[in-house]
């Protein structure tokens, strides 16, 4: 059976499955999370940390990190995030304990609690959440502690999962004869091993993330904008900042100081862009008849404060330029760096506001933003521009055809074109300034840069290639109608545009 047959088979509405439990004779097992609790227990137990601005900015550093990839994948990823609160910010452990009873009577399932006490049996909670932080919550909830299913600290009871959980504790009969309610259908495995197997939604269960109330830059891009997709990292770490990086560090008196500098630098414009993506999503569904959203835009609760960005981008910014140096150049640079973000938004605000034929022309423009941006405060090589030029025709391409087309995005390979158009306008430079402009380490390290983010592309491409060859005789054409305009074929014709 498949995983959409078996949800059938055990999905039960909340009247259901309390009905089911009332008649019961047997083990009872209740999932705590989105179940008994109508939160995540995880969840709101990270978001007690504080400061809170502090605890979410080193867990966004961890998930770009992503370092669970390493000890098992998506099941390990909480062991990370609660290890780290538990260690670096240890008083989150008493915060919790005060917490508990709040969060307990604000967000105990009570129809579930209720029935569950009226039937006067022991029940057990099953659940992958970590026992020290599932404990007070439980007994603020008003079940005894003493038949808690929890994992422990570590990877390997996240991996395993809650069968194994359940069935080490319980053996296989006790579970094999046990009525199991749960809202997750990762809990598929231990559905299938119960006699009565409930996989029941509760209408005011939802899920908090932890520090969704603090601003982070980089989390609507994340969570709303692109989710999934790892877009900070593929596209603004190994494009924007390698490409910035690559054009100007020759220059650089200092080189880590230069890349750390570039590094806020693009943190501050990244932040101003990113509230052009909240004004972008913002038009679409107040503005556009047709605006595309993403799943993550209805899905997320990402917060979008109106003046906090340009303070991060004001103070990041003023961070890069200090590190970029010189330091009597900071408050004129400081000034222009301003500018060029005040200019990018508002390029932004009028793109999302103006006809989408139109949109490919401020695109462009902010494309260019995108790449070219840092010249305001930072010299480049001259093969500099050309890389920097591919880098936003490249981008432009795809969003001209995916306008031009009116479906979805062209599928292009786009890190070729990025290396076809760099080659093309080195050469261009080369020919003007002459061969010195690409005979050297900046050159030779952006052609090996944007190589190696085309590796993926190359090899398919190449091994399409081939040249044409006779076969056959072609058999006498049909008479057809020419359209107009195609001259004869028996016509002189000047050379064709390829």
């Amino acid at each position: 059976m498949n995983d959409a047959g078996a949800h059938a088979n055990y999905q039960a509405s909340p009247d259901q499955a309390l009905a089911q439990l009332s008649t019961h004779e047997g083990p009872l097992y209740i999932d705590l999370d989105g179940t008994l609790y109508l939160r995540n227990s995880t969840e709101d137990f990270i978001d007690s940390a504080r400061p809170g601005l502090l605890a979410a900015v080193v867990l966004k550093a961890f998930e770009l990190t992503k370092p669970w990839r390493w000890t098992g994948g998506a099941p390990t990823r909480d062991a990370w995030r609660v290890w780290v609160v538990w260690t670096l910010f240890p008083w989150t452990r008493a915060r919790w304990r005060r917490r508990v009873s709040i969060l307990a009577a604000t967000y105990a399932n009570r129809r579930l609690v209720d029935a569950l006490q009226a039937r006067k049996s022991s029940v057990a909670i099953v659940t992958i959440g970590f026992m020290p932080i599932i404990e007070p919550l439980v007994r603020a909830l008003g079940f005894a502690t003493n038949e808690i299913v929890a994992a422990r600290f570590g990877f390997r009871d996240r991996i395993k999962g809650k069968l194994h959980l359940a069935t080490t504790a319980f053996g296989d009969d006790r579970v094999a004869s046990s009525l199991f309610v749960t809202d997750s259908p990762e809990d598929l495995p231990m559905l299938a091993k119960c006699r009565r197997p409930l996989l029941t939604s509760w209408p005011d269960a939802h899920l908090h993330r932890a520090f969704e109330r603090v601003y982070i830059p980089g989390d609507y891009t994340s969570h709303a904008k692109r989710p999934g997709e790892r877009y900070i990292w593929t596209a603004v770490i190994q494009e924007d900042l390698a490409y910035w990086v690559l054009s100007s560090v020759a220059l650089a008196a200092a080189p880590l100081r230069h890349t750390l500098g570039l590094s806020f630098l693009l943190a501050s414009f990244w932040i101003i862009y990113e509230r052009g993506y909240v004004d972008n999503d913002w038009a679409a569904v107040h503005l556009e008849r047709d605006g595309k959203l993403s799943k993550g835009f209805w899905s997320s609760r990402v917060t979008t404060p109106v003046v906090q960005p340009w303070a991060w981008a004001v103070a990041t910014g003023a961070v890069a330029v200090y590190l970029l140096g010189p330091s009597a150049a900071v408050p004129l640079n400081l000034i222009k760096w301003l500018a060029v973000l005040s200019t990018t938004y508002w390029v932004f605000k009028l793109y999302n506001r103006i006809d989408k034929s139109s949109r490919p022309w401020l695109y462009v423009v902010l494309q260019f933003a995108r790449a070219a941006a840092f010249l305001a405060v930072v010299p480049i090589v001259p093969v500099g521009g050309a890389a920097l030029g591919s880098l936003a025709i490249s981008r432009w391409v795809s969003y001209y055809l995916y306008r031009r087309g009116g479906g979805d995005w062209p599928q292009l390979d786009t890190n070729v074109i990025r290396l076809v158009f760099f080659a093309i306008l080195a050469a261009l430079l080369c020919a003007s300034l002459g061969s010195s402009v690409i005979l050297n380490w900046s050159a030779a390290l952006l052609l090996a840069w944007s190589v190696f983010r085309a590796r993926k592309e190359l090899p398919r491409l190449l091994r399409g290639a081939h040249l044409i060859r006779h076969s056959e005789p072609r058999s006498a054409p049909q008479e057809q109608t020419r359209p107009t305009g195609i001259p004869d074929a028996g016509a002189r014709q000047s050379s064709r545009p390829l």
